[in-house]
This record gives structure tokens, sequence and C-alpha cells, in this order.
């Protein structure tokens, strides 16, 4: 996505691996879902076309969907704000939002071992430092989903917390409340995605402090914040057929990428397969095509 000079574009206050965000004033914010693209925490050369406009709707969705279980930072879509003189592009990839205080921890939930979850399986027979029971094939579902923090860094690798180690950081009761809004939404969307066949096998959400009330922040139930899996090629013990962007992941694994920076450049036939899948995660969630 080119830059754009806005009236509401000119305060950057933070430019994150996806997203930027400015300062509206007033305590709130606007925050631009570009279409950078990061993979192991580093962000790649290459955009993914229209996956700003995904990430921002597909977050606006399951924010209004799950407010009643947890608040939001949510006030309005860029679209529905004419007075932000916007250009449309920029306009249906962002939305206005209140300032939080952020809490520097990602809340990981995991319906699933997969990923990071699995390797540290092979490595150890754990997930997270916590024992598990000896034979699980990969992509088999666990009995009750995982609370599985890690790290916020700004810059470099997350890394995992164990549930000691997060009170030591934000306190016990904090740290229990975060852990059953989790698994909360988490199960929640859960049950949403499986009703329109996928399978939402694990996800981070973030939170912060908006007026003393714990809300969830940042980007929710995302193909970039989660892993969607297709119901109905589900079968553990092999690579799951999915709709966000661990096919950039296995193309960079594949082709002996260190997970360091710098990344390598993605070829055409990987952003046209990762574009086609954010936009089939979109449209079978939300039931809607992309705006």
């Amino acid at each position: 996505m080119t830059t754009v000079r806005e009236t509401a574009l000119e305060n950057l206050v933070h430019r994150g691996k996806v997203r930027d965000t400015y300062d509206l004033g007033g305590g709130t914010l606007l925050m631009v879902a570009t279409d950078r693209i990061s993979a192991f925490d580093v962000v790649l050369p290459t955009a993914i076309p229209e996956k700003g406009a995904v990430l921002c709707q597909l977050s606006a969705f399951w924010f209004d969907r799950t407010s009643h279980i947890v608040p939001n930072h949510v006030v309005a879509l860029a679209t529905d704000r004419p007075d932000l003189s916007l250009a449309p592009e920029i306009a249906r990839r962002a939305m206005i939002v209140r300032k939080a205080e952020r809490i520097d921890v990602e809340c990981v939930v995991r319906g699933y071992i997969t990923g990071s979850a699995w390797a540290e399986y092979r490595r150890q027979g754990t997930v997270n430092g916590m024992s598990m029971p000896p034979g699980l094939q990969e992509g088999e579902k666990f009995p009750e989903p995982l609370f599985t923090p890690t790290t916020k860094a700004e810059v470099g690798h997350d890394e995992s917390l164990s549930i000691e180690e997060m009170r030591d950081m934000v306190g016990a009761e904090l740290t229990t409340r975060l852990a059953d809004v989790t698994t909360a939404v988490y199960n929640y969307a859960h049950e949403v995605a499986l009703d329109k066949g996928i399978i939402i096998a694990d996800t981070k959400m973030e939170f912060g402090l908006i007026d003393g009330q714990l809300s969830l922040i940042d980007e929710l139930l995302t193909p970039d914040s989660s892993r969607f899996w297709d119901a109905a090629g589900y079968s553990p013990g092999e690579s799951q057929p999915n709709f966000d962007k661990q096919f950039v992941r296995d193309w960079l694994d594949a082709h002996g990428w260190d997970h360091e920076p710098p990344a390598p450049a993605l070829p055409r036939e990987v952003v046209e397969r990762t574009h086609k899948r954010y936009m089939e995660a979109h449209e079978r969630l939300t039931g809607q095509s992309l705006a």
C-alpha cells in the first residue's frame, strides 16, 4: 500500500509489523491495516494485495460478535466517518479506536497441537512447559484449550511465558482474568467458525485497559493472528488445508530461511495463493464479500 498524505494521517504515532497508527486527538486513534505481511516475527519485503482490508473488516466482524464477552477498543469503521476525508482505499482498511494502556503480553490460546506447540512437544513432550500425554498427533484437538502466553516484542521474536512468569509481570488477578477471557472468546469464535466450515486451531489476542476496564485491542481472529483450517479436510497426523499465512511460512522454510532478517521476497504464485486464502477466510466467516 502506498503512502497517502491525508489530514487524518499526519500524526503517525506507531508503525507496527502490519498496522500504522495515527493520533486523531480526543483519546482516539486511527488504526490502518496495511498489506504488509510478517512471518516468524519478521516483516517480509513482499505485500499481499487486499490483506489490510481483510484484517480490518474481519477484525470488525469479530469485535462486534464478541462484545458480549469483553469490551473492545472500536469506535467506528473509517468508512462510516466521511469527515475524516480519507481516500477510499485507506478508509476500507482503517478503524477509529480508543486509546488503551496496553498490557505487554500476547494472549495465545491453542485448541489444537500445531506450529511451535507441536515442535516443542516433539522435542520434549511439553507445550509451553506443561507436560502433555504421549502419542499426540500433529493437529490433534486438545481436550480443553490451552492458554500459552508470550512476550510482546516490538523487535525480534516473542518468547514463551509460563503462567508463573506472567503473574510476576502483570499480577495473579489479571493473569487469571486474561486467561479466562481469552479462552472464552476463543471457545465462542471456534463454534461460530465451525458452523461455517473453518476450524480455528489457535489464535492470539491483545488486551489493554480503557478507563480501567479490560478491553480487546489491535486485531481479532484474523488469518494473521490465527490458524484457520478447512474443517472438511481436517485430518490429524498431517498438514491441514488452511486459510491463513501457513502457506507463506511453509514456503519460507522450504527455501531455507533462518527466520532472521532480512527475509526473502515471495514469488508471485505464493502471493496470489495467499491473497486467495485470506479472501476466502473473510467470505466464509462473515458471509459477505470484501467491501
